[in-house]
């Protein structure tokens, strides 16, 4: 019996296999500057106001809307659904940004299966991010002034509530310029010399 004991001890001490250590280049590891974790953080909320005002709308509060664009736009379980997803989509990439500044945006984390622990190429980082600020671009670009058309429809938010929605939605405007700075800082960090 205590020749097994060694063994099973051995066993159940040593925990799971080590995972492989990611390669490391001389640009890997280096801290971000003060401003573009900041900036970060900041394009972290520019989507929170608007994204808790579609989740509000899918709670069923009706934040201003008329009864008939309610019942239209945001009565359904679908119409809620997407609601839902949509914040939660919105946020979700909105809170990516924060990889460009964080260690998680040099090596992926451990508890991800098989890609965990393995080093991000900088250019995985950097293309999504520029595609995603271009398409921010292009978006604020073909509706700059998108509260114009909010003025003449009666079943809109009047009054308060449309200046509680532009409140909501004007942060957004701040998503790109800042996106694409902390891309650009990123990109700068791991990819000059």
């Amino acid at each position: 019996m205590t020749s097994t004991t060694p063994y099973f001890s051995r066993l159940f001490a040593a925990g799971p296999p080590p995972r492989p250590q990611p390669s490391v280049r001389h640009r890997d590891g280096r801290r971000s500057a003060g401003w573009p974790i900041g900036a970060a953080h900041v394009t972290a909320l520019t989507a929170l106001p608007s994204c808790l005002w579609r989740l509000a709308l899918a709670a069923g509060f009706s934040m201003g809307y008329q009864p008939e664009w309610i019942a239209a736009n945001a009565a359904d379980g679908t119409d809620r659904a997407y609601l839902i997803a949509l914040s939660l989509i919105t946020e979700g990439l909105a809170l990516l940004t924060l990889g460009l500044v964080r260690p998680w945006g040099e090596i992926v984390p451990a508890w991800l299966p098989i890609i965990g622990g393995r080093r991000v190429r900088p250019l995985a980082a950097v293309v999504p991010a520029t595609v995603g600020a271009i398409a921010l671009t292009l978006l604020w670009s073909l509706n700059p002034l998108m509260f114009t058309d909010l003025f003449h429809d009666p079943l809109e938010p009047q009054g308060g509530w449309q200046l509680l929605m532009a409140t909501a939605y004007l942060p957004l405007i701040l998503w790109r310029p800042l996106l694409g700075a902390v891309t650009w800082a990123y990109y700068r960090r791991r990819c000059t010399d």
